[in-house]
């Protein structure tokens, strides 16, 4: 059950939040999508130097910089809808991938889904609505749009990770140049809108554990999506949230309504459902069921 990277990489992605959210006061959305970026792409780039590999993709280069390009614009519309909207609203706004996932799959790729997977998805969607309990107020209708087109991108940059797994492409290669790619472009993005802030020991810790946390998520992500079921996969995206709040209970010490935790509760049966159809997706295809 190759989808199940997929509840690592949430972990890992919400441990990146963390990071994110403290270094806010600091370094803006582009800036912080470039330090994560690049420390993605140097850290990648050293270990295939000291093992060897080839990191040209060939012809596969093409859904390469889709990949990291409808990514990038993704991290830094995200990023930045977290700045100009409320938390809840940005992160809900930015988990509609897995809705628009399902249909570009079924229409680019022309996989056929079991109406349970397909209900996982809505289910678990209406769980993170039911948690976060989103809302914008008059004047922020275009950070919201941001927001939501942040949810395309995504799902257009797992498409892309799907189709690479198709080809044969390894994890780690697309993972680099994923970092080379979003590294460009979001410095590029910074440098038209703003400037680099210094860098000092006080806030450098947080470059590292955006990195780290955010480098590890990427390889778990790619391994759920270009070798697993990409709705299982999608569904299972939505424990990000879920580790999200556990992190804000513990370290911000917030309190959660009743509403809160039933929508939780509706996250984790999403989660259970998707694996349940995923698993009895694998026992049809050995022919353990008629």
């Amino acid at each position: 059950m190759t989808s199940s990277w997929m509840l690592v990489s949430g972990f890992l992605f919400a441990a990146s939040g963390v990071f994110i959210k403290i270094g806010a006061q600091w370094f803006d959305a582009a800036e912080m999508a470039f330090y994560r970026s690049l420390f993605t792409l140097l850290t990648v780039a050293a270990v295939v130097a000291v093992r060897g590999g080839n990191p040209w993709p060939g012809p596969a280069l093409g859904t390469h910089l889709i990949r990291g390009t409808m990514g990038a614009i993704s991290l830094v519309g995200y990023f930045y809808a977290m700045t100009q909207l409320p938390l809840a609203t940005a992160q809900t706004l930015n988990y509609t991938s897995p809705l628009f996932l399902a249909i570009a799959t079924t229409l680019v790729l022309g996989e056929r889904f079991p109406r349970a997977l397909i209900a996982a998805v809505l289910l678990g969607f209406g769980g993170i609505a039911i948690l976060l309990q989103p809302s914008f107020a008059a004047g922020q209708e275009a950070p919201a749009l941001i927001g939501l087109f942040s949810g395309a991108f995504a799902s257009w940059a797992y498409l892309a990770v799907r189709s690479l797994g198709r080809a044969g492409e390894p994890d780690w290669r697309i993972v680099l140049w994923f970092g080379l790619v979003a590294a460009v472009l979001s410095a590029l993005w910074q440098l038209a809108t703003s400037t680099f802030h210094a860098v000092r020991w006080e806030n450098a810790w947080i470059i590292l554990g955006v990195g780290l946390t955010g480098t590890l998520a990427q390889f778990a992500m790619t391994r759920a999506y270009s070798a697993g079921n990409t709705l299982v996969s999608g569904a299972l995206s939505y424990s990000t949230i879920l580790y999200a709040t556990v992190f804000t209970v513990v370290i911000w010490d917030e309190k959660l309504s009743p509403l809160a935790w039933a929508g939780m509760a509706i996250i984790v049966a999403s989660g259970l459902l998707a694996l349940y159809s995923e698993k009895k997706e694998d026992q049809k295809e050995a022919g353990f069921e008629s």
